[in-house]
């Protein structure tokens, strides 16, 4: 009776510990799961919330980062997310309209960073594709943030910083980089964010 008695509170205890043990995973990959579900249905602006702009801007940026005053990197990180929810965006729905799944594995976590892979399904009407997905988190205060995207072994901010903005900042600084992007921003003016 009294083995019984220790042992009811035991099991009790490792059933309830189970789901907080498990809760990790999920607390990863809830804000990936969140974006793609925003961006699919069209809530770009509900999508950029999940990202960590700060942290993309910085990287992006590199060294120059500290060189742009507090006004020049407010406004990069404003362009940018606005840019990258134009661009990218419209571009990904366009990818999910013959969405058949989204497979996600369990989130590699060190710290305040996490990997969390999946696999994408497309069935298009010639033929099944499956993409390969790798979502790079950061740990912002309470919550997980979308930091990179790496899709066929390449990562979105790498190509971003060395094809666009390197290029830009060599040429001509902060200036000639955010009279760029202020270009490109009036160019797809009629592209809404929703």
């Amino acid at each position: 009776m009294n083995v019984r008695a220790r042992t009811v509170p035991l099991l009790a205890a490792l059933l309830l510990a189970v789901p907080a043990l498990a809760a990790p995973g999920e607390e990863v990959a809830k804000p990936v799961k969140s974006m793609v579900q925003s961006v699919r249905y069209g809530k770009d602006l509900a999508a950029i919330k999940f990202m960590d702009g700060e942290q993309q801007a910085r990287f992006l940026v590199g060294e120059d980062w500290e060189k742009g005053t507090e006004a020049q990197r407010k406004e990069f990180l404003q362009l940018f997310q606005t840019l990258f929810a134009k661009i990218a965006f419209p571009k990904v729905r366009d990818n999910f309209k013959n969405l058949a799944a989204i497979n996600y594995a369990e989130p590699e976590v060190t710290g305040n960073d996490a990997k969390l892979a999946s696999t994408v399904v497309i069935e298009h009407p010639m033929k099944k594709q499956e993409i390969k997905l790798k979502y790079s988190l950061a740990k912002d205060k309470a919550a997980w943030k979308v930091v990179d995207v790496v899709v066929l072994g390449d990562s979105m901010l790498t190509g971003i910083r060395d094809d666009q903005v390197r290029p830009l900042l060599k040429e001509g600084g902060w200036d000639a980089l955010l009279k760029a992007m202020r270009e490109k921003d009036q160019e797809m003016s009629k592209v809404p964010l929703k």
